[in-house]
């Protein structure tokens, strides 16, 4: 696993930083720590080796990087315009990089650079305001990992070119010396399949402008506040990306392009004292097709929010319910979506690794996860080391089967990596992560599964969610659930609703897996309380039966 890490930021080409002088600091895989030589606003007469005139060997690549926001700021405010290629930049120092991967590889058993350019836009309108920003996603920079025989080392930086390699190649040198005063796992050389392909996945329809866009959003606001008195306020929005990625290694040369985009609905209601919320989100890889749909989402919000309006807490207790394809996809993700993610079999955090084989959930059950299982938020064509999306069975009709991990974990386990290492920038070390995790669809009907119920809740709009990975604990709110007696909607609304118990007993007592079937591609999903990534949630309808309250 990787003993060393240090990260070097100026302002990206993306995104300003709090501090235009470039910051280092060293991470061991288990227990992080930082060391911060360069404190903002100031800049040292000497690094950390002593070397001199830091400040003449780090401007150009700042005054680069400032030069390369700009550019972006004055060319995408205007709206959103993809441009349907991989990125220029990317391509521009990819004979550097590659370059780079060569000399290094000389002196390196392995040696990988990943260059990532991420653009994205977020528009947003409400009652008062209107605003266009970048979008939270925005990041560009790169990766440089080496292996000496003992250990990987990471190096990240937001600026190579051809004229500063030796400072990359120096960096890295004083990395490896470093690492043995740094706890590290040993590990094996990575064996890598010669591969060279490029992926493009572009946005569907036509590119809109700012202004189209802030109209068309205005006008959704203006009709649904004047739609019904109790409708206080409403946000509609949509976020852009466009993620441009270069992997280059001894052996591999993959690039991809791809886009997604993200409509967005919150409406504030209120009668009286009381006062509720309602939201709602979709993926989509067209910007035209989703802002079509949106005026229909803003409306089932509204619609909703005033219901909110006579919720009333659950009573708590055991109770049949029925799920919506977002909280099935929350039960996936919390009960064996963290708990196979195979870096915490590494570290023995993670009791599925001895349930390999095992029941674990009714025969009903069948799960999957993988950037190539669905296509959604999380469908790359390769991921952040390098290795092509995968298509993970992780439950077979109830019996735990495979986990999922990044290259690294499988290195350790002796298991084949299956496409899931993920970071949340190239400033973050990568980590086995989820990517779309589902349950596959069955064969009950929906309106039969209501039915069945003879007290319980249809429950709906994926909260949050927590799970303990080591005891299977578990625990997933929902926004609201309709209450279900004798086979039929009582017409009461509940809100929230936490349920909460042992993975294995949720899992077991699922009864019916409906033939619908929805992946929702706009969620985002953190490793502990940070390292947030885009994911997917959905999946078919699931009964089961769960503790509420």
């Amino acid at each position: 696993m990787t003993a060393a890490r240090m990260t070097r930021t100026a302002p990206t080409a993306r995104r300003m930083k709090r501090s235009i002088f470039p910051m280092f600091f060293f991470t061991d895989c288990h227990t992080p720590f930082v060391f911060i030589i360069s404190p903002a606003g100031q800049l040292p007469l000497r690094d950390a080796q002593g070397c001199s005139n830091v400040k003449k060997r780090l401007w150009p690549q700042t005054k680069n990087a400032i030069h390369r926001w700009h550019k972006w700021y004055n060319g995408n405010t205007g709206g959103i315009n993809m441009t349907g290629k991989f990125s220029k930049y990317l391509k521009n120092r990819k004979p550097a990089l590659q370059e780079l991967v060569r000399l290094l590889g000389e002196k390196y058993a392995y040696a990988s650079v990943l260059a990532t350019d991420v653009a994205g836009t977020s528009i947003s309108v409400d009652r008062s305001t209107t605003s266009v920003n970048p979008s939270g996603l925005t990041e560009c920079g790169f990766v440089v990992k080496v292996f000496d025989g003992r250990a990987y080392v990471e190096y990240a930086t937001n600026e190579i070119d051809a004229k500063h390699l030796e400072d990359v190649i120096f960096a890295v040198d004083r990395l490896v010396a470093a690492q043995t005063t740094v706890p590290s796992v040993s590990v094996g050389l990575l064996k890598e399949e010669p591969i060279v392909k490029r992926f493009n996945r572009k946005n569907v329809g036509k590119d809109l402008s700012a202004e189209a866009i802030i109209a068309l959003l205005k006008g959704f606001v203006e009709t649904t506040i004047a739609s019904d008195p109790l409708i206080v306020n409403v946000r509609a929005g949509i976020e852009t990306t466009e993620i441009s990625k270069l992997f280059l290694s001894k052996a591999k040369d993959l690039e991809q392009y791809y886009t997604w985009s993200n409509p967005r609905s919150y409406v504030l209601a209120r009668r009286g004292e009381v006062t509720k919320y309602a939201y709602d989100g979709f993926g989509d890889n067209s910007v035209e097709r989703a802002l079509g749909a949106l005026g229909d989402l803003i409306g089932k919000t509204a619609k909703l929010a005033i219901e909110l309006l006579d919720a009333i807490p659950p009573k708590p207790g055991y109770y049949e319910i029925v799920t919506d394809p977002s909280i099935t996809g929350l039960i996936a993700h919390e009960a064996f979506g963290h708990g196979v993610e195979m870096d915490m079999f590494v570290k023995d955090r993670a009791a599925a690794k001895d349930y390999m084989g095992k029941r674990v959930a009714s025969p009903l059950v069948s799960m999957r996860d993988g950037a190539a299982s669905a296509f959604s938020v999380a469908s790359y064509f390769f991921d952040d080391d390098g290795v092509l999306a995968g298509n993970t069975k992780i439950i077979d009709k109830g019996i735990l089967v495979a986990g999922i991990s990044d290259v690294l974990s499988a290195l350790q386990l002796g298991k084949t990596p299956t496409g899931n290492s993920r970071r949340e920038s190239y400033k973050r070390k990568a980590y086995t992560r989820m990517t779309n995790t589902f349950f596959e669809k069955g064969k009950s009907h929906f309106d039969e599964m209501i039915v069945s119920v003879k007290e319980g809740y249809f429950i709906a709009k994926t909260n949050n969610g927590m799970e303990d990975p080591k005891n299977w604990g578990i625990q997933c709110t929902a926004h609201y659930g309709r209450e279900i007696k004798d086979g039929k909607f009582t017409g009461k609304i509940v809100s929230p609703v936490v349920m909460s118990g042992y993975v294995i007993d949720l899992l077991e007592s699922i009864s019916a897996v409906s033939s619908d079937f929805d992946v929702i591609g706009s969620g985002s999903c953190g490793k502990g309380y940070k390292e947030w990534v885009r994911v997917s949630d959905g999946g078919p309808c699931l009964k089961a039966k769960v503790k509420i309250g």
